[in-house]
């Protein structure tokens, strides 16, 4: 599983329930510019390097749960093990039944490829993109629920009132669910990240009903390996021992 931070932490949380007994390693690549900010081409010969790495780790599958990587995903040529990313899956997570306004709140890159945009299109559909960037960082550092957390969410969340579904288009957003529910009130929050590890527990049938023991659960980073750990706790409530990553 692959991530520039602790956004998918989430995912493992929702694999431990849906997956106990699947072996996981979680790539989370801090010490990389933000991917957000990378052009193109280095973001992808920098995913082609994370999963050889990761396939050198002895992974048969990646996963991006980041969804600016997730934008590069067809770009990444004959990988050394099979990729899929999390965009197709926040896509498939909006209830068919949902029409009028729809919102995606993500970050810049992802709302400027408009893929959720395409993914969604439907004559009875407004598709509504609004780039939430501040968000990602108040929650890595913990200041989910806080004064100016709050005040960026009303903001980017002000013109999405009237939806009647909001895609959280990044895996950072569902740890901060309760105060996008306040913000909207009467919408249907979707979360990518549940569709996806509903798809990796199928594909992985003897893992699912695997609950006696927990398979191992291996956090490496690029970046800091105590902040990686802070920001889980952060975040996600979840301790976590993390190991640097060589690059």
């Amino acid at each position: 599983m692959v991530d520039w931070g602790i956004g998918g932490v989430g995912l493992v949380r929702l694999l431990d329930v849906a997956a106990p007994g699947l072996p996981i390693t979680y790539w989370s690549d801090t010490g990389a510019t933000p991917y957000g900010l990378v052009r193109t081409g280095d973001l992808v010969r920098r995913l082609r390097m994370i999963v050889d790495r990761l396939a050198g780790e002895g992974c048969t599958e990646v996963v991006l749960a980041c969804n600016a990587a997730s934008t590069v995903v067809d770009r990444l040529g004959r990988t050394a093990v099979p990729v899929e990313g999390i965009i197709t899956h926040g896509i498939a997570a909006v209830p068919t039944s949902a029409n009028g306004v729809i919102g995606v709140v993500g970050g810049r890159r992802l709302v400027a490829s408009g893929a959720y945009r395409r993914g969604l299109a439907s004559p009875r559909r407004d598709v509504r993109s609004r780039v939430a960037q501040p968000l990602s960082a108040h929650i890595e550092a913990g200041r989910t629920g806080n004064a100016e957390f709050v005040a960026d969410l009303a903001r980017i969340t002000t013109p999405l009132r009237d939806a009647s579904a909001v895609v959280l288009a990044c895996t950072h957003y569902p740890a901060a669910a309760q105060w996008f529910a306040d913000q909207l009130p009467g919408t249907t929050l979707v979360d990518p990240a549940g569709h996806l590890a509903a798809s990796i527990a199928d594909r992985h049938p003897g893992a699912s009903v695997e609950r006696s023991t927990e398979a191992e659960r291996v956090f490496l980073t690029s970046g800091d390996p105590g902040a990686m750990r802070d920001g889980a706790e952060a975040a996600w409530g979840t301790t976590i021992t993390a190991r640097r990553a060589t690059t």
